[in-house]
């Protein structure tokens, strides 16, 4: 691309989202009005023919390639080196290095990542940063420029392919412009993504193993479009494969398969949330060769000031999904009558309707033994004996200290509440154990304020 006019530079130096509205989405939305949608009539005018020949050109003639090329041993080797070395320079130094500032890199480092990023075709580190703050910005709405609710071939490559409907979101580069090593790249990129992408990958298989045809088909042209759709994967196989272990907000999901094919950039749900943290992948088990890339880079004196979204933090983001997961399944389950519900009995009416149907009095609840007398594992004689009695003490270790299962089913068997209720002293017997840490909404906290989303020990327990 050309070099930047003296006085673009200067007005690069102050950040573009500095006087925005508070309501720019809405404002933007409603104020800039879209281009009509995507109409095959027009299809001349709403390609982007540029992106078309890169995109769609590339892989033709790599195939066609690889049909009269043989593929040595050497040159496979090399095309795999060359295609992380192309891919690191996006995922470590486009990606974690200048559009997040996730830690920090010599100049060296920053040149070699420079170089290397250009390799991979994607656009100077200005343009391709300057959309991906604006994705992030904007995930999932109009102004994301690969938005995911679009489709999945949208996402993918489609947006590329196609003029843009919309403007993306406004994002601040100010911090890219002044960078040395970004404006070099900027101003050399045309010659650089020649030179790196295609003159390297041919030269150096012809000058060490004379094999120039294969690494220009190979090393060059098909490395090409492996680390095309290794990067576009980050936008659209993310967005769509796997889980979301930290919020479930938007679309971002965290797989394996995707960090696989995408240098490990798959732990995308993590890295939606904690976009500074120079990991994707938090577990050392887990895929993320870019993040030993950048470990290495700093035991080498290369990287520095790596950053580490705090455990604590990290920690709280699982520990919300783990209660919303929970709640769904509390709400699929069938729950005791909350004692609001129940008919309050005096003790008199209790013996008389123990009479005619096996009622049982325990912690101040009364209960239905319908059917469950023959299914006692104790024998009926013992739930027989303790109709129109008090049998708490007898079920809390007395004749036998019952199981949470015993507690829990004993519950769902509640028909009324003793008048009185129940004698003191009794109070942890009163909420069975799977109520004790049952989840509650906002709403039903007993403060407006309150800050919890569980309770314990049985306090203040709803239904």
């Amino acid at each position: 691309m050309p070099a930047p006019k003296q006085k673009s530079k200067v007005n690069d130096d102050i950040p573009s989202d500095l006087n925005i509205p508070d309501n720019y989405v809405q404002h933007t939305l409603t104020t800039q009005k879209p281009l009509p949608p995507f109409n095959w009539a027009n299809w001349r005018d709403d390609l982007n023919w540029l992106n078309v020949v890169i995109l769609c050109v590339t892989p033709v003639i790599g195939l066609i390639g690889a049909l009269f090329t043989k593929l040595r041993w050497e040159t496979f080797l090399f095309s795999i080196f060359y295609y992380f070395f192309t891919g690191l320079g996006i995922t470590a130094g486009y990606h974690r290095l200048w559009a997040h500032r996730s830690y920090n890199a010599s100049i060296p480092m920053q040149y070699f990542l420079a170089i290397a990023g250009a390799g991979a075709v994607e656009g100077s580190i200005k343009w391709w940063c300057r959309g991906h703050r604006a994705h992030h910005r904007y995930t999932d709405t109009e102004l994301d420029p690969y938005n995911a609710h679009k489709g999945f071939f949208y996402s993918h490559i489609g947006w590329m392919l196609m003029k843009p409907r919309r403007k993306p979101g406004v994002a601040d580069v100010s911090d890219l412009s002044k960078n040395p090593v970004i404006r070099w790249q900027h101003r050399h990129y045309l010659p650089m993504i020649l030179i790196v992408s295609f003159i390297i990958p041919t030269l150096i298989p012809w000058l060490f193993w004379n094999d120039a045809r294969g690494g220009y088909v190979y090393a060059g042209v098909l490395r090409l479009c492996f680390v095309h759709h290794s990067t576009f994967c980050v936008n659209s196989l993310a967005h769509w494969l796997g889980e979301t272990p930290f919020d479930d907000k938007h679309t971002p999901r965290d797989h394996f398969a995707t960090a696989l094919v995408t240098i490990g950039e798959g732990y995308h749900n993590f890295h939606h949330q904690f976009p500074m943290d120079y990991r994707n992948a938090i577990r050392w088990y887990q895929y993320d060769p870019t993040k030993w890339f950048i470990w290495v880079c700093q035991q080498l004196g290369l990287a520095s000031h790596l950053k580490v979204f705090p455990e604590n933090e990290v920690r709280k983001g699982q520990l919300t999904m783990e209660l919303k997961k929970l709640k769904e399944t509390q709400e699929r389950l069938a729950w005791p009558s909350d004692s609001n519900d129940l008919p309050v009995i005096s003790w008199e009416s209790y013996q008389e309707q123990a009479l005619k149907r096996p009622l049982i009095l325990i912690s101040g609840f009364i209960h239905d033994a319908t059917n469950f007398i023959d299914e006692h594992p104790g024998g009926p004689h013992l739930l027989i004996k303790m109709i129109g009695k008090d049998a708490t003490t007898a079920f809390f270790g007395g004749v036998y200290d019952h199981s949470n299962a015993a507690h829990n089913l004993l519950a769902m068997k509640r028909v009324g509440v003793l008048h009185g209720g129940m004698r003191q002293g009794l109070d942890d017997k009163v909420v069975p154990p799977s109520q004790r840490l049952k989840i509650a909404r906002y709403n039903e906290l007993s403060s407006p304020y309150a800050s919890s989303t569980a309770y314990s020990d049985g306090e203040g327990m709803l239904g």
